[in-house]
């Protein structure tokens, strides 16, 4: 493919896949290895060659957002960190204030390497915390305890930067009063970024090989409106909750529609370049273009699960049933130039999105 450059090309937020865990969870069907021992050279040297490549093919673009997704990107070394870091600073123009995120589980972040991380430019740590119970993590094959957790996100909160939390309910034998203990938990801690996420059975897991008795359909739906209910942090998305202004910007960027590049075996990315869309693999494993058409029912997918909604602009009304959201104002609302859906809409969202794509 030509590696013509643009000078003036939109933005491209980054992502990164660091793949590496200490050990898999019973739930997990990422692209991740349990590795006591990962080739971390091996690995840089791997970014690094596709962060150059991208560069070269983009242009040196600007970066408003950085994210380190995993597995476990706080077991990666400091020194390697940093060494990707700089390479994405010397093929972009990142931007002075971008969003670094790292994403960090509890029990493999010291005090000291948080330090070193935030020197080096995280100024976001996502953790996996998932429950505040002890037995419940084990059962989801968590290494951490809820006591190690409590102590990440002291740390994080006291180094003042962005601290978010990651949760998993729905759990079997679990009912909406564990669900509210636990957003009155994280009212108490304090972060100003959660996700909820909806247990769910994939297969190919541990989970997926047991018979779970799982909660009902009902009590599920109980449980998401009861986040709302309780939770103190407004929800600007399907399972993401922050204080105003405090939502994660790069996935934001990534469900409004914005540009994309996609780094490391496992992640995806949607590449703008030449005036043209593509699907791309992390790893160099697909560079797909992707019509106009295609990419403007992505952004509905992704549009529709925020509360703000997809921004209906001149591609994405040429997909998108109005007629019908017109159609069904208790689960729709225009806020023009954006449609989105109401509380009641949300919780059928599957179905309104197959609806609205033409």
């Amino acid at each position: 493919m030509g590696c013509m450059i643009q000078t003036m090309n939109m933005p491209h937020n980054i992502y990164l896949h660091v793949p590496f865990c200490v050990k898999k969870c019973n739930y997990c069907a990422f692209y991740s290895h349990a590795c006591a021992e990962p080739d971390w050279e091996e690995y840089a040297n791997k970014i690094v060659d596709e962060i150059k490549h991208f560069g070269k093919l983009i242009g040196k673009t600007r970066v408003p957002t950085i994210f380190f997704g995993g597995g476990t990107p706080s077991l990666m070394p400091v020194p390697v960190f940093a060494r990707i870091i700089q390479e994405i600073r010397n093929n972009f123009d990142v931007d002075a204030d971008a969003e670094i995120t790292l994403e960090s589980n509890p029990g493999t972040l010291s005090n000291e390497k948080l330090d070193d991380f935030c020197a080096i430019g995280v100024n976001r740590l996502s953790v996996g915390v998932q429950s505040f119970d002890d037995d419940k993590l084990k059962f989801l094959g968590r290494i951490h305890s809820a006591h190690d957790a409590l102590n990440l996100l002291d740390a994080a909160i006291s180094h003042g930067i962005r601290v978010s939390a990651d949760f998993i309910y729905g759990l079997p034998g679990e009912n909406v009063n564990d669900i509210v203990d636990t957003c009155r938990k994280i009212n108490d801690i304090g972060i100003s970024h959660c996700s909820m996420y909806e247990l769910t059975i994939e297969k190919n897991t541990p989970f997926g090989r047991m018979n779970l008795d799982m909660p009902t359909n009902e009590t599920m739906a109980e449980m998401y409106m009861a986040i709302s209910k309780n939770l103190k942090l407004p929800r600007y998305e399907v399972s993401n909750y922050a204080a105003p202004g405090q939502e994660c910007r790069h996935n934001q960027n990534v469900w409004d529609g914005g540009a994309y590049i996609g780094i490391g075996d496992g992640a995806a990315g949607r590449v703008f370049v030449d005036n043209s869309w593509y699907e791309e693999l992390g790893g160099g494993k697909l560079f797909n273009k992707i019509s106009d058409e295609t990419r403007a029912i992505e952004r509905i997918i992704t549009g529709m699960r925020t509360v703000r909604g997809v921004l209906v602009d001149d591609t994405v009304a040429k997909v998108i049933n109005i007629e019908f959201a017109k159609s069904c104002p208790d689960m729709l609302t225009f806020n023009d130039p954006r449609i989105s859906a109401t509380d009641k809409g949300m919780l059928v969202l599957d179905d309104l999105i197959t609806k609205l794509v033409k």
